[in-house]
């Protein structure tokens, strides 16, 4: 909205012409998603937990969690309202792909929400059953997934494998399809794994969105694309806006939820930000560098589906206990020492997605 108000006073003073540069946008972003987090959060938490809408946790967890009870939770509320407003803000609102991962973010939220609802305030231990959970983001998963092979240009259909410069295998309806599914839905659920200690989550959350808004400036620039050789997508610079909000409304909840939080994203928050990393991914066609970057939230999922499946099989668990976090805090890491190396180990990987930039 505001970019395109500075569009307008433009015509009669050249100096908001500066706005058109999406470095500055995305900024200003970031800047604005990390101010609403500051100015609302407090109050969000005090009203949440006025409300007691509170973190129950599990009787077999670790002890050290049992102290968690009762913290204010479904505060993702805040990422989302942060990175929404930011977003209307700051971008381009001609552009489809903002409209899109908003609307991935919001639908995903909704689903959350409604999870959360149940079972916070609810008291219904189950919250939303699983199978509806996954009707609704496979529902929302495959109608963005269609709509973005419907409005994809040829290049767009293309997936691109990380350091080899020419590989790039064109996609027909049922395999970009299929790919943006499992994308979309896995990268949430995958968040969604991972947010289960302070901090954990949002933090791999904002450097690999961060990693992705330079992805998609680049993508989006013609002379930066064919230089790097990597696909150009016309008007997919316009999604480091987004980042940029992702990264700001982030931060911003990070002040609150890390060691000891105050406040608890929820599903609300994992499954949106998930989701919305997902879609991104796809648009600027960076899949592969996705699943580099976001290893964290990989082997959380891996490891569930280890557990799950050994379980299963032979009535034997592979972890002490699932997701991958879990494991270590009762191999006896203190909580901090858990996150930070996660968080290490997603600075490396980051750096290493962004390595297939050059490594050609």
């Amino acid at each position: 909205m505001l970019f395109h108000l500075t569009q307008y006073f433009a015509e009669y003073y050249s100096g908001f012409n500066v706005f058109n540069y999406l470095t500055l946008r995305a900024i200003l972003g970031a800047l604005t998603a990390l101010m609403i987090s500051f100015i609302i959060g407090p109050y969000m938490i005090k009203k949440l937990s006025i409300l007691k809408i509170g973190q129950t946790v599990r009787d077999d967890g670790p002890e050290t969690h049992f102290s968690k009870a009762g913290t204010p939770t479904m505060g993702g509320a805040l990422i989302l309202i942060a990175v929404s407003v930011a977003t209307l803000l700051w971008a381009d609102l001609d552009n489809r792909q903002i409209w899109v991962v908003l609307f991935v973010l919001l639908s995903f939220g909704i689903i959350g929400w409604i999870d959360d609802y149940k079972k916070l305030i609810k008291k219904d231990p189950e919250g939303l059953k699983s199978r509806y959970k996954f009707f609704w983001q496979s529902f929302f998963g495959l109608v963005v997934s269609i709509y973005l092979f419907e409005t994809a240009s040829p290049v767009e259909k293309e997936l691109i494998v990380p350091f080899f410069k020419s590989v790039a295998i064109p996609l027909g309806v049922i395999t970009f399809v299929s790919l943006s599914f499992l994308v979309i839905v896995g990268s949430s659920n995958a968040v969604n794994f991972t947010d289960g200690l302070d901090g954990l989550a949002i933090l791999p959350t904002v450097m690999v969105g961060g990693a992705l808004g330079i992805f998609a400036y680049l993508t989006g620039h013609a002379n930066f694309s064919e230089y790097l050789s990597i696909p150009y997508v016309a008007g997919a610079g316009e999604l480091v806006v987004f980042c940029g909000a992702l990264v700001g409304a982030g931060l911003g909840f990070l002040w609150f939820n890390t060691y000891p939080a105050q406040v608890f994203m929820g599903d609300i928050g994992a499954l949106s930000i998930g989701a919305a990393l997902g879609v991104v991914a796809i648009m600027i066609r960076q899949e592969f560098a996705l699943f580099i970057m976001g290893g964290v939230f990989v082997m959380e999922t891996v490891s569930v589906i280890i557990q799950v499946a050994s379980y299963k099989l032979t009535g034997k668990r592979i972890f002490r206990m699932a997701p991958l976090h879990h494991h270590f805090e009762l191999k006896g890491w203190p909580e901090p020492r858990v996150i930070v190396r996660f968080w290490i180990i997603t600075v490396i990987l980051v750096l290493i997605g962004l390595a297939t930039l050059k490594v050609r």
